[in-house]
């Protein structure tokens, strides 16, 4: 059985800050390759751009145009990976996304801050 990282601040160290190491760069891996799927990404969107924050389950194989078991099985992985919230009403469950664990998706991909910035030069014309 494949294990789904967890992403927690543990998994996400930040890229440009210092070389990683072997650990470290499998458990990045391991946390970006939940978000390396076309349907997980368009999941999060969908979710995260609802305006009542969050979608039932109902309302997601549409879009998609995948079956009910394979939406589910992406919003398990999401949910497991920890940037999705599920919570069950009734017969229906509604996933809302976890905006810290994306954060520190982003953070672990920004630049380090002790790098020089990039600014722009000034040309005169």
């Amino acid at each position: 059985m494949r294990l789904i990282q967890t992403i927690v601040p543990a998994c996400c160290p930040q890229v440009m800050a210092a070389p990683l190491d072997e650990e470290a760069a499998d458990r990045l891996a391991s946390a970006l390759k939940v978000l390396a799927d076309p349907a997980r990404l368009r999941l999060l969107s969908i979710i995260g751009a609802d305006p009542e924050g969050e979608t039932c389950v109902c309302n997601l194989t549409e879009p998609l145009g995948l079956s009910q078991p394979t939406v589910s099985h992406h919003l398990k992985v999401l949910t497991e990976a920890g940037l999705l919230d599920r919570e069950q009403r009734g017969r229906w469950a509604f996933f809302r996304v976890r905006p810290e664990a994306l954060e520190m998706v982003r953070g672990a991909l920004a630049p380090a801050t002790s790098l020089p910035s990039a600014e722009p030069s000034l040309v005169s014309s």
